[in-house]
């Protein structure tokens, strides 16, 4: 496994723990629809949430979340439509980001609520 592959893989673990301790239910990782990849589908109150992870060994080029960018949510927008289609899904949707900082080998993760549409 490429040394990034581990990187996205370890972000993804760590993000999925905060939410469920957080009481959010993992519902999907990695769902891929064509050029779409959602990290992480998520539930909690009657949402149903696609969260973007990012986890960036320090802050010198920018923040995680600010890599974010228009293509990348038009590209998840476009997965989470076709997921709400499959799964017959009619409720509410969220579009979140998880920013995960390493800090000394400690995780700095923080989440934004409805990061983007």
């Amino acid at each position: 496994m490429s040394d990034k592959i581990q990187k996205g893989k370890e972000g993804e673990d760590l993000a999925a723990k905060f939410l469920q301790q957080q009481g959010y239910e993992i519902v999907a990782r990695n769902y891929r629809y064509k050029r779409s990849e959602i990290d992480l589908i998520v539930r909690k109150g009657g949402w149903l949430v696609f969260v973007e992870v990012k986890m960036r060994s320090s802050n010198a080029f920018g923040y995680p979340e600010e890599f974010v960018d228009y293509q990348k949510a038009k590209n998840i927008v476009y997965g989470a439509e076709q997921y709400t289609f499959e799964n017959k899904y009619e409720g509410n949707v969220r579009y979140d980001v998880v920013a995960i900082t390493m800090r000394y080998d400690k995780p700095e993760i923080r989440h934004f609520e409805d990061a983007f549409y």
